[in-house]
C-alpha cells in the first residue's frame, strides 16, 4: 500500500510537537521533520543564502566554520543553513542568521510565494512527517508581516492546492477550541526553571515588532489572543474551502490517534 505524507498543523500550543511523536511512534518507517531541521518543503528557523552571502557568513564567524558546513544543504544556487541546529557562544551568531530567513517580512511577497511554492512542486515523496509546514509560518509571515489580505491569502493557497493535487497527503489539523486557556498553559510549560517565562516574551515580540501589530497595537496577551483567534478562522475556511477531502480536524489534546 502507498504511503501517503501527513502535515500536522494548529495553533500555538495546540499538541503539534506531541502529534508529531505519537504519529512517528506508529509509524517508525516514516521520515519526520520538525521545525529547524532541513526539510523539502519547509525553511522555519533556516537561514537561505545565495552563494556569496553564504561566504560572507562563514568568513564572518571563521571560527565556527566547520560547524555552519555541517548544518548547511544546497538547492541550486542557494544554500539553506539549519542556524538554530548550530551551538555557539558568538554573541549575535542567531540573530545575525534570522535575517536571511524567508520569514519575517524578509522577502516581498512575490519572491516569498515563489519561494515557497517551487519548493512544493519539486518535493514529490511519501513517508513523511511535517510539523507546521502547511500553515503556521507561512500564513503569519502573510498576515503579520506582509500585510496580505483573506483573498490575496487564498490566492496563495489555490496555487498550493493545484501543486498538491498530484501528491499523496493528510492535512491533521489540531484545533483549539480556548485560545486563552492554550496560550497559558504553553505560557507557564515554556518557562525556566525560576518560572520565568521564556516562549511568550519573544511571541510577544515577534507580534509587537510586525507591521500588523504596529498598525492594530496589538501589544498584550489580548492582543495576541485576538490575533490567533483571526488566524483559527481563517485557517478553518481555508481547509473547508480547499483541502476538505485532504484534511482530519481534531480536537486539540483530546483525540484518539488511529492507526
Amino acid at each position: 500500500m502507498n504511503k501517503t505524507n501527513y502535515f500536522i498543523e494548529g495553533l500555538q500550543g495546540a499538541g503539534k510537537s506531541t502529534l508529531v511523536q505519537k504519529l512517528s511512534d506508529k509509524q517508525r518507517d516514516y521520515q519526520v521533520f520538525r521545525e529547524g531541521d532541513y526539510s523539502p518543503v519547509e525553511l522555519a528557523w533556516c537561514a537561505y543564502v545565495t552563494e556569496k552571502q553564504y561566504r560572507e557568513i562563514l568568513l564572518r564567524y571563521a571560527a565556527i566554520e566547520a560547524q555552519i558546513k555541517q548544518k548547511t544543504f544546497s538547492e541550486g544556487s542557494y544554500k539553506i543553513v539549519c542556524y538554530t541546529q548550530i551551538l555557539t557562544e558568538i554573541p549575535g551568531f542567531h540573530k545575525d542568521l534570522e535575517k536571511y530567513e524567508i520569514y519575517n517580512g524578509n522577502l516581498d511577497k512575490e519572491s516569498f510565494e515563489s519561494v515557497v511554492l517551487e519548493r512544493f512542486e519539486r518535493w514529490n515523496e511519501t513517508g513523511q512527517i511535517f510539523e507546521c509546514s502547511i500553515f503556521q509560518n507561512i500564513i503569519e509571515n502573510q498576515m503579520l508581516y506582509l500585510m496580505m489580505s483573506e483573498e490575496e491569502i487564498f490566492a496563495f493557497y489555490r496555487k498550493l492546492k493545484k501543486i498538491l493535487a498530484s501528491k499523496q497527503y493528510k492535512i491533521i489539523y489540531l484545533d483549539v477550541e480556548d485560545i486563552a486557556e492554550s496560550i497559558n498553559i504553553i505560557k507557564r510549560e515554556r518557562s525556566d526553571e525560576n518560572g520565568n517565562e521564556i516562549w511568550f516574551p519573544m511571541m510577544m515580540q515577534y507580534l509587537q515588532a510586525s507591521p500588523y501589530g504596529r498598525k492594530y497595537h496589538l501589544t498584550d496577551f489580548d492582543g495576541l489572543i485576538a490575533h490567533l483567534e483571526r488566524r483559527k478562522i481563517l485557517e478553518h475556511r481555508i481547509i473547508e474551502e480547499l483541502f476538505q477531502e485532504n484534511s482530519i480536524i481534531l480536537r486539540a489534546k483530546k483525540y484518539n490517534l488511529q492507526t
